[in-house]
């Protein structure tokens, strides 16, 4: 059985390699990933997966099927990239990995009386695909729902934060800076004092609590007052309970901002909430084991929780479905994700080594959940419920 599903993914391994670095050669931001969905969705239909464009509203999402066993598994592909450093968090490898699970996974779908699914989940960086998804029912009926994220080294209980992804927008009042500067009502000095208040927040925060942003508009030109400006902040929180409370004090120093200069302001919501990382206990130990059976040296258990993943939209679907999202580790040369130097490694041989490995490890693990009789009826069950 073990062969069948390696030998699977190694007759395919230059498919997959190449398809790693195709998606990486023209990236493609969120919900924009046409070239990258197509690319996948070919070679899946290659290997006879029944493949459906477009679902859940989304134009670049689909769901891919092999077999149509009792046990549905699911394989998470990613491939929208970062604006202006391209695949620096290496979602090509994410896709590729994917693809090969399902691959060596369909080889033994009727043995297994299991369902294979690849989903295609855009827009993971910003905008919410799996949280979209979630809610329109792609993902029900899913036993268990499975990834792996590049990054500089092993993890296999990897944990993120939740996320809220907001814009704040000022409204003031333009005015020659100069001739008549007691006219204007200055949306860039109501954005300063927001960040300001912002800054003076940071240091009475609870672990595990941040907030980070840029200044998306800032003015037109140095003599006129600025009637308009827009911020771009992430918040972050180890539980979805903690973000709620960073959010709610935020939104107060967003407001100072407003009332010290008299310009009115509104926050809108850029994504959807992002919940934090539950991986399955059980299902991520079976990905450790497998992965170690590779030769990898994965982080220690009792260092995992000191190095949280940023935040992720798979943090949504584990709070619903069993499922696991470690990191796969490639030679980065010191470099860290959302890097140009960490873009350039996630095509390099030991990238490559990540996509076969993670390959392997996801379709493993995949394995032991459709032969375990106990966490197979466990799965079972959990996906009848929903």
């Amino acid at each position: 059985m073990t062969t069948d599903y390696a030998t699977a993914i190694e007759a395919a391994s230059d498919t997959l390699v190449g398809l790693s670095h195709s998606i990486h050669a023209e990236p493609e931001l969120a919900f924009e990933e046409h070239r990258s969905a197509a690319k996948i969705v070919e070679v899946l239909r290659a290997h006879d997966f029944e493949v459906t464009t477009g679902i859940a509203d989304l134009p670049t999402a689909f769901d891919a099927r092999f077999g149509s066993g009792e046990l549905v598994l699911a394989f998470c592909a990613e491939y929208d990239a970062l604006p202006g450093i391209g695949h620096a968090c290496g979602h090509n490898i994410i896709g590729a990995s994917a693809v090969g699970a399902g691959i060596g996974l369909a080889a033994l779908a009727d043995e297994l009386d299991v369902t294979v699914r690849v989903i295609g989940t855009p827009a993971e960086e910003t905008g919410g695909g799996k949280v979209l998804m979630l809610e329109r029912g792609v993902f029900d009926g899913v036993g268990a729902a499975m990834m792996v994220h590049p990054g500089p080294f092993d993890i296999t209980g990897a944990t993120s934060l939740a996320l809220a992804d907001i814009a704040v927008e000022y409204d003031g009042r333009e005015a020659h800076a100069s001739a008549a500067p007691e006219y204007g009502l200055n949306a860039a000095d109501a954005a300063t004092v927001a960040q300001v208040a912002v800054g003076l927040l940071r240091q009475h925060l609870y672990p595990g609590q941040q907030i980070h942003g840029i200044v998306a508009q800032g003015g037109t030109a140095p003599n006129i007052v600025p009637s308009h400006t827009e911020l771009l902040y992430y918040l972050r929180a180890g539980t979805s309970e903690l973000l709620d409370d960073l959010v709610e004090r935020a939104r107060n120093c967003f407001a100072a901002g407003a009332l010290a200069t008299g310009c009115n302001h509104r926050i809108r919501t850029v994504s959807p909430t992002y919940t934090e990382l539950t991986p399955d206990p059980w299902l991520v130990q079976a990905y450790r084991e497998e992965i170690i059976d590779l030769g990898r040296r994965p982080l220690p258990v009792e260092e995992e929780g000191a190095r949280p993943l940023g935040s992720t939209d798979m943090g949504n679907v584990t709070n619903v479905v069993p499922g696991i999202h470690p990191v796969i580790g490639l030679d980065s040369g010191g470099a860290v994700t959302h890097q140009a130097a960490f873009a350039a490694a996630c095509v390099t041989e030991s990238a490559d080594r990540a996509v076969l490995d993670g390959a392997r490890a996801l379709a493993a693990t995949a394995v032991r959940a459709a032969t375990d009789p106990v966490h197979r009826e466990r799965l079972l069950e959990q996906a009848g419920r929903r």
